[in-house]
Parts: structure tokens; C-alpha cells; sequence
């Protein structure tokens, strides 16, 4: 997948994967990996720019002796989802251009 495009789809990825529940960078890595790959060095700036922006909140919790940082979507970034997919309609349309297009060869 091209790298500009994979790297606007992981905010989002990251953002889907909170949905369900709260998580930690880990867990997180686990979970997006199910659709696409990603690295710790690569999750944790994405996880820092999401909470700078307010779409995710962090809480930490005691776990074997050690604080464990976890990430909480907020209503903003349900927000940021909801806009993502309605802004999807349009990424499919120009998808089928494509498509067709290159297909009339």
C-alpha cells in the first residue's frame, strides 16, 4: 500500500480499535494488525497527535507493579470517525473512476 495513503488510514484505524473499549499501545498494535500494520514507533506519535488533538484521552492503571497508560476515544473522536466515513462515499467514487478507467485499455 502506498505510504501516504496507509498513513491516512491509520489515525483512523487506531481511532476504530478505541471504539469498543479503552486500550494500551500493545493491545492496540494487536488489534490494528487485523487490517494493517503497524510498529511502536509508528503508534505512539500517531497516539500522541490524536490526544493533542482530543480525540483520545489518557488514564493510567496499575498492572503488575507498573503504571499502564491507556487511551480512551473521546466524543470528538467518535466525531472524527462518523466524518471519516462519510467522506469514504467520495474516496469509493474516485476509486471507481479509476477503475474504470484504467480498465478501458
Amino acid at each position: 500500500m502506498e505510504i501516504q495513503l496507509k498513513k491516512g488510514l491509520l489515525e483512523y484505524c487506531v481511532l476504530a480499535s478505541l471504539v469498543k473499549k479503552d486500550s494500551y499501545g500493545y493491545q492496540i498494535i494487536k488489534e490494528t494488525s487485523q487490517c494493517i500494520q503497524i510498529s511502536e514507533s509508528t503508534l505512539y506519535p500517531i497516539l500522541k497527535r490524536l490526544e493533542s488533538h482530543q480525540f483520545v484521552e489518557t488514564y493510567s492503571v496499575e498492572h503488575n507493579g507498573r503504571l499502564r497508560k491507556y487511551f480512551k476515544i473521546t466524543d470528538l473522536g467518535k466525531e472524527r470517525i462518523q466524518d471519516f466515513l462519510e467522506s469514504w462515499q467520495q474516496v469509493e467514487s474516485i476509486y471507481q473512476y479509476i477503475k474504470e478507467a484504467s480498465s478501458d485499455e
